[in-house]
């Protein structure tokens, strides 16, 4: 099969190299560890590093790597709670919580990696993966050991978690709610990027925020790997498991 009909996967990462929260300003003690909020960039750029370098029995796959980078610092351009903005693709994003700003730049990656924003040569692909250190909500329900994945594929799921269970890098599937968008929905905007009133579950509301910018019939795989940050060196979570699933899907 020629190069150019190898299907197509997109690797996303959270790439956050300082979070300080923002306006919405975490404490002194919170703010300890964020310098590792690219955590989500580092495991993609590690999976990309494993695919390229397989010599023997390579992955017959495209691969294609988008990191957003930022810090979400205070100055005089810092966006504020109550603000509008607007993605790449169009929606419109009401800002309740300035340190959930992962989930903005993931947006906007996500927005082109589904549709390239209109490029008459773009190719959507088959598969898009995200890892984000993105909520604290994941580690609460998962422990420290264990990322969170949510896809919008059960085979995807089917394939990601014997894999985790064939290389000892296990990961556990959380379900997207459909009736938890409610709690996203904007009197002003298309959406907030936090829920209003909403108790509970952030890291499943968090993950249907970034579905939106998924394109329809693009099967989509998200590892919120927050638990990766519980100390100052961290460590890889999910990225031998999410190799061995690519190799048992494209083999």
């Amino acid at each position: 099969m020629e190069k150019k009909n190898l299907p197509l996967v997109t690797l996303v990462g959270k790439g956050v190299t300082f979070d300080t929260g923002g306006l919405s300003m975490k404490t002194a003690g919170g703010m300890l560890t964020m310098k590792k909020d690219m955590g989500g960039a580092a495991h993609v750029i590690g999976l990309a590093n494993m695919i390229m370098n397989e010599k023997h029995n390579p992955l017959p796959i495209r691969l294609r790597v988008l990191v957003p980078a930022v810090e979400n610092v205070v100055g005089p351009n810092s966006f504020r709670p109550g603000d509008v903005i607007r993605a790449v693709n169009g929606i419109t994003v009401e800002i309740g919580n300035t340190d959930a700003e992962g989930r903005l730049i993931l947006g906007d990656a996500l927005a082109i990696s589904s549709c390239g924003l209109a490029s008459d040569n773009f190719t959507p692909p088959d598969l898009i993966i995200d890892f984000a250190t993105l909520t604290g909500a994941a580690r609460v329900a998962m422990g420290p050991e264990i990322p969170a994945f949510f896809t919008n594929s059960d085979e995807c799921a089917d394939l990601l978690s014997k894999a985790g269970g064939e290389v000892d890098d296990p990961m556990w599937r959380l379900p997207l709610v459909e009736s938890y968008k409610t709690a996203l929905k904007s009197k002003i905007a298309d959406v907030r990027n936090v829920p209003e009133g909403f108790v509970g579950g952030g890291a499943i509301t968090a993950a249907l925020f970034l579905e939106k910018f998924v394109g329809k019939g693009i099967d989509w795989i998200h590892v919120d790997v927050n638990g990766a940050s519980r100390d100052k060196m961290g460590e890889a979570q999910g990225m031998r498991a999410m190799y061995e699933m690519l190799r048992l899907r494209f083999r």
